[in-house]
């Protein structure tokens, strides 16, 4: 039977770990970053050490010979209902797709949480130094032949059915990727509001890209601004 001491040592291992890929995806300004990863390896880790230790603290060993308990039934239900909050991050962007790296790292630290609730500590290290590299490194791989330009835009346009979908199609048709769209309407005003973020290589330009914004009917207002992300210009 282990002490209170190393079941704790255990769970703040599994919280360290968790913390250095939350703190890649907060650098990233991802919408689950350094708290959230570090309290689900925290809670993943907490489960494993109930699951595996938790017949000691109960008093059966005093007066039952045999004991025969699935340890194994709260760390499979860790696994299952991590998908909620991993689904949450990916529903968060809206009309676009985005946040499934985070919600496979946010799978990754309940992986990380059990093993070192388990006291598989060189195994929870390890897996969390591939898991970063994974994560930090080969990004850069990724679009290695393609430097993007990302910008916050605001735009303010005539009251229209179709606002939404002319601009995303627009702005798909030169290679963009629209990220955290926002979407208000004034009825009085008969006045549309889009906000987004958008990425775009940088060899279409942010004079042309600003050009291709003005053009579009309908439009009284447009903003953009430049977005402070270390991996984009």
């Amino acid at each position: 039977m282990l002490t209170h001491a190393q079941l704790i040592f255990r769970i703040a291992v599994a919280t360290g770990l968790g913390g250095i890929i939350g703190y890649e995806r907060d650098l990233h300004s991802r919408h689950a970053g350094l708290r959230t990863h570090i309290i689900v390896a925290m809670a993943a880790a907490t489960f494993m050490v109930v699951s595996a230790h938790f017949m000691f603290y109960q008093g059966y060993l005093d007066s039952t010979k045999h004991l025969d308990i699935d340890t194994s039934r709260i760390a499979s239900a860790v696994v299952s209902g991590v998908g909620f909050i991993a689904g949450g991050t990916i529903l968060r962007t809206g009309l676009t797709i985005q946040g499934l790296t985070t919600a496979a790292g946010l799978w990754l630290v309940t992986a990380i949480g059990l093993c070192a609730g388990a006291g598989m500590f060189i195994e929870s290290v390890a897996v969390t130094i591939m898991g970063f590299i994974s994560l930090s490194v080969l990004r850069f791989l990724e679009d290695r032949n393609v430097k993007w330009l990302r910008r916050s835009v605001l735009l303010v346009m005539n009251d229209g059915s179709d606002r939404a979908n002319q601009i995303t199609t627009i702005l798909k048709g030169i290679g963009a990727r629209v990220y955290d769209f926002d979407y208000a309407k004034e009825f009085e005003g008969s006045q549309v509001t889009i906000s987004f973020d958008v990425t775009f290589p940088i060899e279409y330009g942010i004079d042309r890209f600003i050009k291709l914004l003005e053009s579009q009917d309908g439009v009284r207002q447009v903003r953009v601004r430049f977005h402070k992300d270390p991996h984009f210009i």
